[in-house]
């Protein structure tokens, strides 16, 4: 997750009624992501590099809580568990104390992008990334890519994907390094742990 990276194409050069196409869509996906105040699923990240002779693979947890953040809790191969709010990243201990990390920009950038899209806004999104829908309501695809010519350097595109919730991502990096994350047993989270409050700040 913490090497995340980032989002394609609201293309000026495709005919108008296909722009228009591609906003409606985008809006009514946004309308669906933003019904859901707070979502649990599970997930399985694969990361392939050039160099290396076989994929990394990792499981977990995921909870978001709208306005507030996400928890990104991996389980598999090792144990840990992130909050993301807002632009602030922060690994959480045992007892749900929050340790402020040091991240780069980009993985700023990217983490308050995709609570936006969770939270059904593409404000972020936009000043960021072009943006290109596809598909349905109920089988869309958004790919993003980024408008700032140095991040474009070392960022190909990302991919999102879902039907009423967010089923998977795909991000390309320019180096040929690739990252799929797809999302299992997709819900609505229901009551909160007590753990998992204070780790996003909450009440």
């Amino acid at each position: 997750m913490r090497r995340l990276m980032l989002l394609l194409l609201l293309c000026c050069l495709v005919p108008f009624a296909h722009a228009q196409a591609d906003d409606t869509l985008m809006q009514n996906v946004l309308a669906e992501l933003g019904r859901h105040a707070a979502v649990r699923a599970d997930f399985t990240q694969t990361r392939s590099n050039p160099v290396l002779a076989k994929p990394q693979v990792s499981s977990g947890r995921l909870l978001f809580v709208l306005g507030h953040g996400m928890l990104w809790q991996t389980e598999s191969p090792y144990q840990e568990t992130l909050a993301l709010s807002g632009s602030r990243t922060a690994r959480i201990d045992a007892d749900g104390t929050a340790h402020a990390m040091r991240g780069d920009r980009g993985v700023s950038q990217v983490s308050q992008m995709l609570q936006g899209m969770l939270g059904g806004k593409l404000d972020e999104a936009l000043r960021q990334f072009k943006v290109e829908a596809s598909g349905t309501p109920a089988n869309w695809t958004l790919r993003f890519v980024p408008k700032q010519e140095r991040m474009a350097r070392v960022l190909g595109s990302i991919e999102l994907r879902g039907d009423a919730y967010l089923q998977g991502i795909a991000i390309a990096m320019q180096d040929g390094t690739r990252t799929e994350i797809r999302f299992a047993q997709t819900r609505d989270a229901g009551a909160l742990t007590a753990l998992e409050r204070r780790a996003l700040g909450l009440p």
